[in-house]
């Protein structure tokens, strides 16, 4: 097991997935995302790709946001929110960071940092504190740090992209500077089931929630120019929001080499497969290109159970660019 952050043996295990002697001839940098990638361990092995661990706040106690759920299945994470328990998330920990870093360096790698989006965590400001402070004693190495502008599969395909990129051969730099070009090419289209966990993280008013039920209005979300959530529109009724985000995909996508495409809910396997039919029945040519898998803890503890969304890559994002 990886030595990237020895805090793994406190994180009740979560893994790193770099091995340290395979990793010398693979590559020369390691590539570490947070728990708002929603990278499966699948997908981690697959490509290689570590992560820090955010943290989830409710009982009264602090749980780390594991990727892998603790070794649970998911719906019992939310149906602690369907039970009416409030879950709040906080950052990555400077600790966290050096931790990760450091063993890499001192294991002869460089680092490529990708975080969630700057709007929605303060992990990214965390980790450039500590790039700063391991540069001066490390002078030789290099840390790069991105901040994505945005989460879970989004910040997950840029992060796989990266590791593709690193696999035939490109350089840190090379692919620190396509993750930033690309970056707002990575669409998230989302709608959620409820309003009252979108106001309880205080993502829309009391008024809007209230109103929003009682009129059974769904918002259209994405992921802006800036990383902020932003209700694009709102529709009536749960399957007009559905199939309006399969039109809004269907506007949006690019046929590049690089394409990836996840369908993803907050156990909502019901909605997942709606969603899918509706992209399916607008370009049938992708549906063997469509993955489908979970909303993660972070984002799942904002958008709350019964959110469904679309995440692919598509024309820059410039919503909310103003």
């Amino acid at each position: 097991m990886t030595k990237y952050g020895n805090f793994v043996d406190i994180c009740k295990n979560i893994e790193y997935n770099v091995k340290k002697g395979e990793a010398k001839k693979m590559k020369k940098f390691v590539i570490i995302t947070d728990s708002c990638s929603d990278l499966t361990k699948d997908m981690r092995e697959k490509y290689d790709i570590s992560y820090v661990p955010m943290h989830l706040l409710y009982d009264g106690e602090d749980h780390i946001a594991d990727l892998d759920w603790g070794g649970k299945d998911p719906t019992e994470y939310y149906a602690i929110m369907r039970g009416g328990k409030r879950i709040t998330t906080a950052q990555v920990t400077a600790e966290d960071y050096r931790t990760a870093f450091e063993n890499a360096i001192k294991d002869g790698f460089d680092v490529l940092s990708i975080s969630c989006s700057s709007a929605l965590s303060a992990s990214v400001s965390a980790s450039y504190a500590v790039r700063d402070e391991l540069l001066q004693k490390y002078p030789d190495a290099k840390i790069v740090c991105i901040d994505s502008l945005t989460s879970c599969m989004a910040l997950g395909m840029l992060c796989m992209t990266a590791a593709e990129l690193r696999a035939a051969g490109k350089t840190l730099e090379e692919v620190a500077a396509w993750v930033e070009e690309h970056k707002l090419e990575a669409h998230q289209e989302a709608t959620p089931e409820k309003l009252n966990y979108l106001k309880q993280a205080g993502r829309v008013s009391a008024a809007s929630a209230f109103f929003g039920g009682l009129l059974n209005i769904k918002p259209i979300i994405i992921s802006d120019a800036k990383g902020r959530n932003l209700a694009v529109e709102k529709v009536k009724g749960r399957q007009t929001s559905i199939a309006r985000l399969a039109e809004r995909m269907q506007a949006d996508i690019r046929d590049v080499d690089y394409q990836k495409i996840y369908v993803v809910h907050a156990d909502c396997e019901d909605g997942a497969a709606a969603l899918k039919k509706e992209i399916v029945a607008r370009m049938p040519e992708l549906e063997k290109d469509i993955q489908t898998g979970w909303i993660g803890p972070i984002i799942g503890a904002s958008v709350g159970p019964g959110t469904v969304a679309v995440y692919f890559f598509g024309n820059k994002v410039t919503d909310g660019a103003e």
